[in-house]
């Protein structure tokens, strides 16, 4: 008798075929229409990212200051183009594409393995965890590395509570006894930040726990890229390794333990890499939501469920989707909007609009 194919040998093509040939795994009729000229709408986006803010700049200083830092000239422009150009917008947009695309995938795990499309990154109590961290050390006055890195463990150690509770009740469905513990213990977190912010002090600490929990990209910097991006690439690599794998647990956890997935050990995966993601990008720029619950689904409507070809379009969209959201942010009014407040005014109404059109078109 043949061995049972395990996380180190692939599956059988005509197993993964089988397996996705399930009604939950057929690809969908495409919604939305894709364009080839999308990578011609990034970069442009990209380049208008670079110019626009509360001081504008022409598309001359940008290729001024590219062509000086090339080589190519020899009159470099003034001091302030090349500090609002590459001090503070390009750190603050590489934070965008890298947390918008982390949130994303994170998103896009979380849906695959609860084998639900309205499933957020923060299921888990992640974002809550991640939050008290983050309002305890602002309370505490400590600085903000300090500040990151409670928000970063908090959200590890609410993820890990969650696992440790489910994993001892046996009684139950596991997905539906980690659903109920994340929103249990996510609801005792947040009655844990809301009376941080009733003993905070309201002129000094209590704006900028507010802020922090609205989230934003305006205090983020290299050294925080430098900490924050090998955790994100080290949580998106389990993903695209066990890309295939994933598809299985669309199927009910007979028939994927049956076509040889180890359904305990791929979760546990699952939970470490998306959960490594989202506290890391939590940890510095605050809590930002929407975008694990919008980007993947529509994602979805463009390619289909199979995480091969979800995984990229996923991690491509949120890049794009928080990077745009970020320049409005900047540009819309007098002051800078929080993230939070304009993913969710993008977002909720857009992602109606996808429920809205997937229910005609179905």
């Amino acid at each position: 008798m043949a061995d049972k194919p395990g996380l180190d040998r692939p599956l059988p093509s005509n197993r993964i075929e089988e397996a996705i040939s399930q009604p939950d795994c057929q690809p969908r009729r495409e919604i939305l229409p894709t364009s080839r000229r999308a990578p011609g709408l990034a970069w442009t986006l990209l380049v208008v990212a670079l110019l626009a803010g509360k001081y504008p700049l022409r598309l001359a200083d940008l290729l001024g200051s590219l062509a000086s830092h090339l080589g190519g000239t020899s009159a470099p422009p003034a001091q302030q183009i090349e500090t609002v150009l590459w001090q503070l917008r390009l750190p603050r947009i590489l934070a965008a594409l890298l947390v918008g695309g982390a949130l994303a995938a994170a998103g896009a795990a979380y849906q695959g393995m609860f084998r639900n499309p309205l499933v957020s990154p923060d299921i888990l109590g992640v974002s809550a965890g991640a939050g008290l961290g983050a309002v305890l050390g602002i309370f505490l006055g400590l600085p903000l590395p300090w500040v990151q890195l409670l928000a970063f463990l908090g959200g590890l150690l609410a993820v890990s509570l969650v696992y440790l509770l489910a994993s001892r009740i046996r009684r139950h469905d596991p997905v539906l006894v980690l659903v109920l513990a994340g929103v249990a213990l996510g609801t005792l977190l947040g009655a844990g930040i809301s009376l941080l912010k009733i003993l905070a002090d309201p002129y000094s600490q209590l704006p900028s726990i507010t802020f922090w929990l609205l989230g934003g990209l305006n205090g983020v910097g290299f050294a925080d890229l430098a900490s924050a991006a090998p955790l994100m690439l080290a949580g998106l690599l389990p993903l695209a390794l066990l890309r295939w794998r994933i598809n299985l647990l669309s199927l009910s956890d007979e028939e994927a333990a049956a076509l040889g997935l180890n359904i305990s050990r791929i979760r546990l995966l699952l939970i470490l890499s998306a959960t490594l993601m989202t506290a890391s990008a939590v940890a510095i720029t605050g809590i930002i939501g929407w975008i694990g619950l919008v980007v993947p689904h529509m994602a979805r409507l463009l390619v289909g469920p199979e995480f091969s070809r979800l995984l990229p379009a996923s991690l491509l969209l949120g890049a794009s989707f928080l990077l745009l959201t970020d320049t409005l942010a900047r540009t819309l009014a007098g002051i800078e909007l929080p993230l939070g407040i304009l993913t969710a005014l993008i977002g909720a109404p857009f992602f109606l609009l996808l429920l809205a059109r997937g229910g005609r078109s179905a």
